[in-house]
């Protein structure tokens, strides 16, 4: 039996009253105090989440543009220092090899964050279609990542950082070395619940005692910790897509309804391209929409979804929302029946149970 991987910040789950599962091959928390509770914390006031299994890949040297140019769907050359960028990684035929967050910290040294169990994947990939004048390490084990996220969660982290105004970091841009409790760390106004909030990294030892200083911070506010469960719920509200669900070496980012990170106007050549400048001008064949049960029963991952007797696609996710109080998916659908108010049928169970399309995202944050 294969033992499973754990953050620099196993230690702290216990403290929090964290319960386990093995996630892609990771002992992580998938929940605190209840999954319910920790998404309404989120969206109501902060969340602590310890995301440090996702994968850090450096790419620095001269031709770094050039290969990060060819390598990804998005435009690298829109980045400046302190610029980070959405982007997705594809295989010739258009497939997704992983979807990341590129961060430009000099003209010639990027930062890729990449997801967890695509980390060795990605790294093979970028090696295999390596050039001179470019260097490639992962550096995963260097870094402990928190975040935090929520109305709230500026006020928090402002409490226990130094100097730093963090109302000056944008969306989407990131500043380094900014001590937070003493601790240097890299923070990033990004994050995966459809709130504001950080992403934070810092040195692999610092992360527990980060992780203590940002909760003992956060206490006046309600903060909590969050697990797994809470942080899938929240980022399929706001229909952002989880790899291995929305997308696949099967599924191409225009299909998965991220067509805004790939931008095919850009001079460089990139792996896909021509499939999916074809998507995009000619519209592709599936197409991700939301879906509401009208019957009883809750979408799961993998059920497929019928009109008439014909099988047109599958659910990527599906739960209750615990903001909308309603039975709800993420499928991926021919598109001659994506439009809204189409009825269509999930099976569940080997039952067929009525549906309708429906608006995404589902929860869209008010304010900042």
């Amino acid at each position: 039996m294969s033992t499973l991987k754990r953050t620099p910040l196993f230690e702290v789950y216990s403290e929090n009253g964290g319960k386990t599962i093995d996630f892609g091959g990771w002992e992580l928390p998938v929940q605190f105090s209840g999954i319910k509770d920790e998404h309404e914390a989120v969206r109501t006031k902060a969340g602590l989440f310890d995301v440090s299994h996702m994968g850090e890949i450096e790419v620095k040297g001269t031709e770094s543009l050039v290969f990060l140019q060819k390598m990804l769907t998005n435009d690298v050359s829109k980045l400046k220092q302190g610029g980070a960028l959405y982007t997705a990684m594809c295989y010739e035929n258009g497939g997704t090899v992983d979807d990341l967050i590129v961060y430009q910290k000099a003209e010639d040294d990027y930062l890729l964050v990449v997801n967890a169990a695509n980390i060795e994947k990605d790294f093979n990939w970028l090696q295999a279609n390596g050039m001179d004048g470019v260097k490639i390490h992962d550096v995963s084990n260097d870094y402990a990542q928190l975040a935090l996220q929520g109305p709230q969660a500026e006020k928090v982290l402002q409490k226990i950082t130094d100097q730093t105004d963090l109302s000056t970091i944008g969306f989407f841009k990131f500043k380094e070395d900014v001590h937070i409790h003493n601790i240097s760390t890299m923070v990033s106004r990004t994050g995966y619940t459809g709130e504001d909030g950080f992403e934070i990294y810092c040195r692999s030892e610092d992360g527990p005692a980060l992780w203590r200083a940002i909760l003992e911070a956060g206490k006046e506010e309600g903060i909590q910790p969050i697990g797994l469960g809470a942080r899938d719920t929240l980022r399929f509200e706001a229909k952002l897509p989880l790899y291995g669900q929305e997308l696949s070496p099967d599924i191409t980012p225009i299909e998965a309804g991220i067509g805004f990170a790939v931008k095919t106007e850009k001079e460089s050549d990139f792996f896909g391209k021509s499939v999916l400048l074809e998507q995009k001008d000619k519209g592709a064949t599936r197409k991700l929409v939301g879906l509401e049960m009208i019957e009883r029963g809750i979408p799961r991952h993998g059920y497929k979804v019928y009109s008439g007797d014909k099988v047109i696609g599958e659910v990527t996710t599906g739960t209750q929302s615990p903001t909308l109080k309603k039975n709800v998916g993420l499928v991926l659908i021919d598109k001659n029946h994506s439009d809204l108010g189409t009825e269509v049928e999930v099976e569940i169970r080997s039952k067929r149970v009525k549906a309708i399309i429906i608006q995404t995202p589902f929860y869209k944050k008010r304010g900042k």
